[in-house]
């Protein structure tokens, strides 16, 4: 199978998906080895593909020169939920076909981010699609990249991308996610956390709406509070940190 990216840049799909943990930091989905910031600019100067420049933010692939193969990703969670329009029409996705890909050239290129977030049940799934119209027709395949990571196809072309299990993956940083299973109050955290961060309850914490705000201030103190599956309890006070920041005093 062959895949386009913005542009017209193409690959071939394979069979070597990467064998790297993805890491939830933020609203960044991460899948590469680099444990630090010179490590990742270290990685982004000896591969090619996309990148951000300056206030530029696309998704980041990067490809090895030699073999032309992708070795690691960073993905943008988008600032536009459309949960509540889009949840009876949400995608049926395809089957996951583990795959790698390989570049038909050598050569730089610019994917933009995804525009639109839909959300299953208890986030148990976090879809990322390019706009509403690629929810107007089938996705054709989904294409495993990397554990619970894969990239959504339609008439051949890379239209988003989705991560299963999310909470299992919060990170802060570049550290590795936490091995042991996530517990049941950090996986209803992590549905509240996005709820704040995403419409409509963002825009009622912008107006100032008094149940939205302490809402926002009870996660909070929820997460700091947290004993168990700290290391998590952290990765969600950061995604929540500039809500708080800006809101949490009202």
């Amino acid at each position: 199978m062959r895949l386009s990216f913005d542009g017209g840049w193409r690959t071939t799909v394979t069979d070597d998906s990467l064998h790297i943990a993805p890491r939830f930091a933020g609203n960044s989905v991460y899948v590469a080895h680099y444990a630090n910031v010179k490590e990742r600019e270290r990685f982004l100067v000896a591969t090619f593909g996309s990148q951000e420049w300056l206030w530029d933010a696309p998704d980041t692939l990067r490809f090895d020169p030699d073999s032309r193969m992708l070795v690691g990703v960073e993905l943008q969670l988008p600032y536009v939920s459309a949960y509540h329009e889009t949840s009876v029409r949400a995608p049926v996705m395809p089957p996951v076909h583990p795959g790698g890909l390989r570049a038909d050239e050598v050569r730089d290129f610019r994917h933009e981010m995804c525009t639109v977030l839909c959300r299953a049940p208890g986030d148990a799934v976090l879809t990322c699609l390019r706009d509403l119209d690629v929810l107007n027709e089938p996705l054709e395949a989904r294409i495993g990249i990397a554990p619970d990571v894969a990239l959504l196809a339609q008439h051949g072309a890379v239209v988003g991308w989705n991560l299963t299990d999310p909470v299992r993956y919060l990170t802060t940083g570049f550290a590795e996610p936490d091995p042991t299973p996530p517990s049941d109050t950090t996986r209803r955290l992590l549905t509240e956390c996005l709820d704040l961060i995403t419409t409509p309850v963002v825009d009622d914490l912008v107006d100032g709406e008094p149940a939205a705000l302490a809402r926002l201030r009870a996660a909070d103190e929820t997460l700091r509070n947290q004993q168990e599956d700290r290391h998590r309890a952290d990765a969600l006070l950061d995604l929540i940190a500039t809500m708080v920041e800006d809101y949490g005093n009202w």
